[in-house]
This record gives structure tokens, sequence and C-alpha cells, in this order.
């Protein structure tokens, strides 16, 4: 009984390291043209997805890791069999793209929003039309009229 538990966690971790079918496919990009990782692919019997499928499991069952099953793709079909960039090369590009611009453009809102609340530094008063302190003035003597004459 302690040899079969002593195998069980010697094996164990070695088994936990091994990719499994579906991630290895989820990394890969189906080539017929639906966008979709080859795992995804719902055509049927597509003519890309189901021989990338049998040839993963074909490598897998050899006992090869998930980077050079990756390997083999894209040295088959370039860069492009990959769902998403690696990190060598340009490819760091697409990865950091997308947050510099997020990054300069919540940048860019807050200096223009900070400038614009510096230029109302003080309240600021209605304009008056043309015309009123002539018509406040008459009011204030005609309210004053009526005091008169009510008292």
């Amino acid at each position: 009984m302690r040899a079969l538990l002593l195998a069980l966690l010697l094996v164990a971790p070695a088994l936990a390291d091994r990719p499994t079918q579906q991630e290895i496919e989820e990394s890969l990009t189906c080539q017929c043209g639906c966008g979709l990782t080859v795992h995804s692919c719902n055509h049927i019997q597509c003519s890309s997805g189901e021989p990338i499928k049998k040839e993963v499991a074909e490598r897998l069952a050899r006992g090869e890791d998930k980077d050079t099953i990756l390997a083999a793709f894209r040295a088959r079909y370039g860069e492009k069999v990959l769902s998403a960039p690696t990190f060598q090369g340009f490819n760091w590009f697409a990865w950091v793209t997308p947050f510099a611009a997020v990054l300069a453009g919540g940048l860019g809102l807050a200096l223009v929003i900070r400038r614009r609340a510096g230029e109302r530094s003080g309240p600021v008063e209605p304009a008056r039309p043309p015309g009123t302190d002539a018509l406040r003035s008459r009011l204030e003597r005609e309210l004053e009229a009526l005091d008169r004459e009510e008292q």
C-alpha cells in the first residue's frame, strides 16, 4: 500500500504538468478561415481543424510537451496559427499597444478636464441683457409708489 502511495506521489506532479488536448487546441487557430480556435471550430468535418486535432492527439500520445507541439505547428503554418501572439520579436507590440492606448487616452482626458476646471476659477456672473438697469429702477419706483398708496 505504501509503495502504491509513493508511486502515486511521484507520478502526480508529472501528470499535472502535462497539457491537455483542449489546452493545446485552444492555443491554435483553425486554418479554415473561421477565425476560431481549433477546439472551438464549429464546422462539421472541418478540413483544417479535424486533422490538427488528430495530430495533437498523436503528439500527446507520444509524450511531446506543449511547446514542442506548438513549435511544430508554427514551423508549418507560421505565427498566424497561434491564437495569441508570442512575446518574441515584434509581437510584444501587439500586447503592449492596447494598454498604452488606454493609458494615453486616460492621461489626455485628465489633462483636458484639469485645464477646463482651471479656467473656471471663480463664480461666473450671468450676463445682464441690455436695458435691465432701467427696468430695475422703474420697478423699484413703482413698488415704492404702491407702498406709499397702501399707507
